[in-house]
């Protein structure tokens, strides 16, 4: 007997429909249908996971020299390890497919194999791609995972339109290290950078490294407001814990930003100045 009268035989026996199996497998009919006529090969994970839903063996499945329903290797023949690998394969490749779909993509695909790749609408895997994405590698709009790429970016590195994580890159982004268009971490990044450590085009933090603008316990900057030390090649402030600014000094900072900030950097030069107390 083929593999596929042997499959199509112990499904019948188990009163199982080609759909019920389909479904349990997280496969399509036709698939099932395409290995009970011989014109596809089951891969390895789901020929095991058939192999239990049946209770036969891989042996029986296998080779069409054997052609009684034998019973599964026993621990003695194999060894316990057998048993507990063949296990722990099941758990590994679980895989389930909604029916429903939209736009021909799942509604939810749960893939868990190593390797392998969960595509749908909610994607959940080892590797996830989706609106909503779960995984170690996951891709998404909403993506969360130890390596997050999405629209919204969440996980250990985290990247995205909105990146967040320890290690976060996106146009708006928050992290332990953060890189962004707007960037707020403890050591942050960029045109807008708010951060313990902070460095860019405007920079707000205890140690703050800015082109245009610096505030902060140690700022260096065109204009540089520092609590302690500042350094401003065009204008130096020492703000104190106190941050009190004379209605002169501050018509002076903003009269030098407004005349050396291109227009384009505006909008940021507003946020930066607001966050410090400026404006």
């Amino acid at each position: 007997m083929t593999l596929g009268e042997k499959l199509a035989k112990a499904r019948k026996e188990k009163n199982i429909t080609q759909e019920q199996l389909a479904d349990n497998l997280g496969v399509s009919r036709q698939s099932i249908s395409k290995w009970e006529s011989d014109a596809a090969y089951p891969e390895t994970d789901k020929l095991i996971r058939m192999s239990k839903l049946f209770d036969c063996s891989l042996d029986y499945l296998l080779k069409e020299n054997v052609t009684e329903k034998a019973e599964k290797e026993t621990p003695d023949k194999q060894g316990a390890s057998v048993t507990r690998i063949f296990s722990l394969c099941n758990v590994l490749d679980y895989e389930y497919k909604s029916q429903r779909t939209l736009g021909g993509v799942p509604l939810v695909h749960i893939n868990m194999g190593i390797g392998k790749t969960a595509k749908g609408i909610v994607a959940i895997g080892f590797k996830s791609c989706g609106v909503i994405s779960i995984g170690l590698l996951s891709i998404g709009l909403l993506s969360l995972g130890l390596l997050a790429l999405g629209v919204l970016g969440l996980g250990i590195l985290g990247v995205g339109i909105f990146g967040f994580g320890a290690f976060a890159l996106g146009l708006l982004s928050g992290g332990a290290i953060s890189i962004g268009i707007i960037s707020f971490g403890a050591i942050s990044v960029g045109v807008m950078s708010c951060g313990a450590v902070s460095i860019g085009q405007f920079a707000v933090g205890a140690l703050a490294k800015g082109h245009y603008f610096a505030f902060g316990d140690n700022a260096t900057a065109m204009v540089a407001l520092g609590a302690t030390k500042a350094d401003g090649t065009l204008y130096t402030h020492f703000t104190g814990i106190q941050n009190v600014f004379s209605g002169y000094e501050t018509d002076t900072v903003l009269s030098i930003l407004e005349n050396n900030v291109p227009s384009a950097l505006k909008w940021f030069m507003d946020m930066a100045l607001s966050i410090a107390g400026v404006k």
